[in-house]
């Protein structure tokens, strides 16, 4: 093979490499996000599953909050970049939720960030 073809064929060899990485990355990043789709669904439910407690019991909000942070904080570790983050920023919304008697919508306003939470973990997985 002659020098200027030679060099060619090395650049086709790198540009498909490069776009064979690429699509493995988007296929592995999509499988990710489809696990801690389902990861995070699970523990939202299950927290959500907790607010009929707290007509009788007002710390089981917390006490819900902190358990689903730290599952979410365990979920976080096996990934890094935006998705680590926004699972750190979903686990510190979580761990957050204080029950306060004497500003209750402080409280609901904990809780409605939730969403932001979950949009931005989706943000992170397009």
């Amino acid at each position: 093979m002659t020098p200027p073809r030679r060099r060619l064929a090395i650049a086709v060899a790198t540009l498909t490499l490069a776009g064979l990485t690429t699509a493995c990355g988007a296929i592995g990043n999509a499988v990710d996000c489809n696990k801690v789709g389902q990861e995070v669904t699970t523990i939202m439910t299950d927290f959500n599953g907790s607010m009929s407690k707290v007509a009788t019991d007002p710390k089981a909000l917390e006490t819900a909050g902190d358990e689903a942070a730290a599952k979410v904080k365990e979920l976080a570790k096996g990934y890094d970049g935006e998705l680590a983050s926004a699972l750190d920023d979903l686990a510190t919304g979580l761990d957050g939720i204080k029950i306060d008697a004497k500003d209750p919508s402080a409280t609901l306003d904990s809780v409605q960030k939730m969403q932001g939470f979950i949009t931005k973990i989706e943000s992170a997985c397009k």
